[in-house]
């Protein structure tokens, strides 16, 4: 697909670009580069190409879901200015 200069203009306008005039042929050649490039890859057939999530097809090693520390609660707390029903207290900062 072929972009000529009013093209590149509009386009520069609608993205809030400023480009200096003797930047826009080579603008419109690398902007005509890139959607041939797409048009391209939108012509390869992919029917038979199932989707992946990530272009590796790896998988996440998960870990075990157990607990590996005591609970320290009252510990901690034992130094907090206020605590109530388990909870730390803190000042009121919104109004």
């Amino acid at each position: 697909m072929a972009l000529d200069r009013s093209d590149v203009e509009k386009i520069a306008h609608l993205a809030r670009l400023q480009i200096d005039e003797q930047d826009i042929p080579e603008y419109t050649k690398n902007l005509s580069s890139i959607l041939d490039l797409v048009d391209q890859m939108q012509a390869v057939d992919t029917s038979d190409v199932e989707p992946m999530a990530n272009a590796l097809d790896a998988v996440q090693r998960l870990r075990a879901d157990v607990v590996t520390e005591e609970n320290n609660r009252d510990k901690l707390q034992s130094v907090a200015p206020a605590v109530e029903n388990g909870l730390f207290q803190v000042p009121k900062v919104i109004e």
